[in-house]
């Protein structure tokens, strides 16, 4: 119960503070509107990508992230995606790279991806929120954020190769 205390005037009436008491008990409490509790933004368009392995060849609908302010936001604050689904940042030219889970609520693997496509590194299984920086390792392209699991899954490992428009053979 929340106890609210105003301050008693002798020139004012017993009704005048009554009623100031009840118009501010009227008054639901202001939160302030998180991220996570707007209406879901519209989703941005896919784009397939394949990943080849010893397994066969699997396949993916991913968002490209192109810009600073879509590789800042990436899967922040979502709370699901699909299966087949995935996120790939495009880093514009070969560098190392570092990333984080920060305001992440899903568990990722981030596969390492070198410009002619073959993966350098695979960090399984991310933890979600986390501020720890997840290092390439490397110079990479790109890096491909799939759900925790999808890499042990399907068998992917370093050395296979995405197949997207954004990679030279």
């Amino acid at each position: 119960m929340t106890v609210i205390r105003v301050p008693v005037f002798s020139t004012v009436s017993k009704a005048f503070r009554l009623a100031a008491c009840l118009a501010v008990l009227a008054v639901p409490p202001v939160s302030p509107l998180r991220a996570q509790d707007a209406a879901p933004a519209a989703q941005a368009a896919t784009e397939p990508l394949g990943i080849v392995s010893k397994g066969g060849r699997h396949a993916f609908q991913v968002e490209v992230m192109r810009n600073d302010a879509q590789r800042a936001k990436g899967l922040m604050y979502r709370r699901t995606m699909a299966p087949d689904h995935g996120m790939l940042f495009d880093f514009e030219r070969p560098m190392p790279v570092t990333m984080w889970m920060k305001n992440t609520y899903l568990s990722l693997d981030m596969v390492f991806i070198r410009s002619d496509g073959t993966i350098a590194r695979i960090a399984p299984d991310t933890e979600p929120l986390s501020t720890k920086v997840i290092p390439s390792g490397e110079p990479v392209l790109a890096v491909l954020e799939l759900n925790a699991g999808t890499a042990a899954k399907l068998g992917i490992r370093a050395g296979d190769r995405v197949e997207h428009a954004m990679f030279k053979r």
